[in-house]
């Protein structure tokens, strides 16, 4: 299942000390996106990991580290460096934090500022560029440069403030922010302004951000005499259009995932920044209906020497809409110049070139910019009134920016992106002031989207499929409708495939060719997220998922190793499967593989639906899991392990209240203790979700 299709966006913020003279220094402000054609293991040398001396070598005075799953705390931090700067000269930079060696944070100086933004993953996981670090500092064996351990203090110059990211319907809510924040006090570090944490549970991360930042500046000004000024825009990368160059001109930069597939010298492994430009087998709906749209698509990991485990994510890097990138260039009085070739060079040595150059508008556009529906801020309103085309315009900006129900009401609640909300300030009128490097530095970079594997890797090693709802939706009080970016790009591949076309008036278009042709065949750019949303290692270990819509997705494949098992005459335990959706006529995913499963499996295995529009009430998959009660609390007793896949704000709460309102009445406990079974279960890994 997606983990994230249509932006969540979100911020963050820096703190400052120390004198006013010191921090009052000018500097320009920046905002390096990771440059794709660097990984982990080559943007530093064992010298640049030093991050003392990067500051020193830099005249910075504070760093804002981030650890970022799907960009958003990426994005905080750069905003939060470009703010500080902006309204009070801080010189700032930021860093990825695993680009750096921190066990030297104790010679930081108390003339500096470490900043962290931190995001939580899953069931309160640091994100893939945090886990050294944070296994490190919450580590009791932590040793510093100079000697000190966790016990004896060896912060005590260092000051530091942290923004913590994370979602409360998730039991581990912000864990890596509160861990931090309790490893660093214990080892006797200095917070200099307010612990921070902003909700994507209830989608409140930016206002919280916003509201927290406010606090934090308020503070600093008093605390350290700070002087603010009128925070304008300056540029940390200098534009330089180029008219020799063309599309066809070598080593333009049109989009390709990294400078190995620019160069066709692309070569393993593949992550993150180096991921897999992978052939798509096939296609097909899931769907029976007139209205909705579910993509079953296969990915062939070839000769990529790329492995997977039932249970995993896989990343798909997509593309902006051919319809939306139209939109975004026009307003920008840019669509004239989609093609024009420029190049940029960085005016901050501690800041990387934000993706390759030479290339073309279209191409950051297209690939490198999240400019789809949610894709804005009020932050970003507040900064673009400077470029307004008139004063009228500007005005408006500055209202919206600065009165969150307005903002809430009247961009927000219509689903507003970049492109949109511009348009309808101005009544129309393009944007044309708006420097492209402001663009560059402000709109958040476009990220992969991670779906849940519904394919078994004991079944076919080679073969990745995914299960994705199409995400359409009318916008409210608007004639725009609300799309996914990744899986309305596997709609149209699925239309391409057929040899047809998408007749809806709403439907959107992609450049499925990609840069120089080399998607062509029908391939998108992937990466492997190792999960650890596991099968039992003991396979006769009986087993209960419950995975309404496409939170069925992980299970198809356990239920197909559970029966390839069977197949090579290994005991295989009881399988109970909950599945939920709105009739069996139209949405029942994989009704045939649950027969040939049944069939396979025998009484091992079981289907229990749940079709919420069949019946006078709804019913959904809690209902039937309560129905159950007794055989679900033997199950349990017999050691079974379980599951839930699917939507965290409700499904997962509610399936989780029910399970401890079976265990409370069938063993005769009160509620409480009832509680502490289930939080005993997810201790000992026997109660597992993959929810978003």
């Amino acid at each position: 299942m997606a983990s994230l299709d249509v932006l969540d966006v979100g911020v963050l913020t820096i703190i400052l000390v120390g004198t006013v003279a010191y921090f009052t220094k000018g500097s320009l402000w920046g905002k390096p996106i990771q440059d794709p054609y660097l990984t982990s293991s080559t943007s530093s040398t064992s010298g640049d990991r030093d991050i003392v001396s990067k500051l020193e070598s830099s005249g910075k005075t504070a760093v804002i580290f981030y650890g970022s799953q799907t960009g958003t705390a990426e994005d905080y931090a750069h905003r939060l460096s470009k703010e500080a700067t902006a309204r009070f000269g801080i010189k700032t930079m930021v860093a990825d934090i695993e680009d750096y060696d921190l066990e030297n944070l104790d010679t930081l100086g108390s003339d500096k500022v470490a900043a962290f933004v931190m995001s939580t993953y899953g069931e309160g996981e640091p994100t893939d560029n945090a886990a050294s670090f944070y296994d490190f500092i919450t580590s009791d064996s932590a040793v510093f440069s100079e000697g000190g351990d966790a016990d004896s203090s060896p912060l005590s110059d260092l000051k530091y403030v942290i923004f913590g990211l994370g979602n409360n319907t998730y039991e581990h809510y912000n864990a890596i922010g509160r861990n931090l924040e309790k490893a660093l006090q214990k080892m006797g570090a200095q917070r200099v302004g307010p612990y921070g944490e902003g909700d994507d549970g209830d989608g409140t991360t930016e206002e919280d951000f916003l509201a927290w930042k406010e606090e934090m500046f308020s503070d600093w000004k008093e605390k350290f005499d700070l002087k603010e000024r009128e925070a304008l825009y300056e540029a940390s990368v200098a534009l330089i259009e180029d008219s020799a160059l063309s599309t066809e001109s070598v080593g333009v930069y049109l989009g390709e995932p990294n400078k190995g597939h620019l160069t066709g010298n692309a070569s393993p492994p593949y992550n993150g920044t180096n991921p897999y430009v992978c052939e798509i087998t096939s296609t097909r709906e899931l769907f029976k209906s007139d209205s909705r749209n579910c993509i079953h698509i296969e990915f062939n990991l070839g000769t990529s020497g790329i492995k997977y485990t039932t249970g995993d994510h896989i990343a798909v890097h997509p593309q902006n809409a051919n319809e939306e990138v139209d939109l975004f260039l026009d307003i920008l009085g840019l669509k004239e110049k989609r093609n024009t070739v420029f190049s940029l060079k960085s005016l901050d040595p501690t800041s990387k070139v934000p993706f390759p150059s030479p290339t073309t508008y279209d191409t950051i556009v297209r690939y490198r910019l999240e400019i789809n529906g949610g894709a804005v801020s009020r932050q970003f309103i507040s900064s673009v009134a400077q470029f307004a085309p008139n004063p009228e315009s500007r005005k408006e900006a500055l209202r919206l920016g600065g009165d969150k129900n307005a903002f809430a009401n009247e961009i927000t609640v219509k689903g507003l992106n970049i492109a949109r909300a511009l348009n309808l300030i101005s009544n129309g009128e393009k944007w044309t002031e708006i420097p492209f490097t402001f663009v560059i530095e402000t709109v958040q970079p476009l990220q992969p989207r991670y779906y849940s594997i519904s394919s078994s890797s004991l079944v076919d090693k080679k073969t990745v499929s995914v299960t994705a709802v199409v995400e359409s939706e009318k916008a409210l009080g608007g004639d725009h409708y609300l799309k996914g970016v990744t899986t309305n790009l596997f709609l149209d591949i699925k239309y391409a495939q057929e040899g047809a076309k998408n007749t809806a008036s709403h439907a959107l278009s992609y450049d499925l060719n990609g840069p120089r042709g080399k998607f062509e065949s029908r391939k998108l750019p992937i990466h492997i997220r190792h999960s650890n949303f596991k099968l039992p290692s003991n396979p006769s270990k009986p087993i209960i998922l419950l995975g309404p819509g496409t939170g069925i997705a992980p299970f198809r494949g356990f239920v197909a190793e559970k029966a390839a098992q069977a197949k090579n005459g290994k005991p295989v335990g009881k399988t109970l499967l909950f599945f939920g959706s709105r009739n069996r006529t139209e949405d029942f995913l994989y009704e045939d593989e649950w027969n040939q499963h049944a069939e396979t499996l025998g009484e091992n295995f079981e289907l229990v639906t749940a079709f919420s529009r069949e019946e006078s009430r709804k019913v959904y998959v809690q209902h039937r899991l309560y129905e159950k009660a007794a055989e679900i609390n033997q199950l349990l007793r017999d050691g079974a392990s379980f599951y839930v896949c699917g939507d965290a704000s409700r499904m997962a709460r509610d399936v989780q209240n029910t399970l401890v309102k079976i265990i409370s009445e069938q063993r005769g406990i009160d509620i409480t203790k009832a509680e502490a079974v289930v939080q005993n279960m997810k201790i000992q890994n026997n109660y597992q979700e993959d929810v978003w």
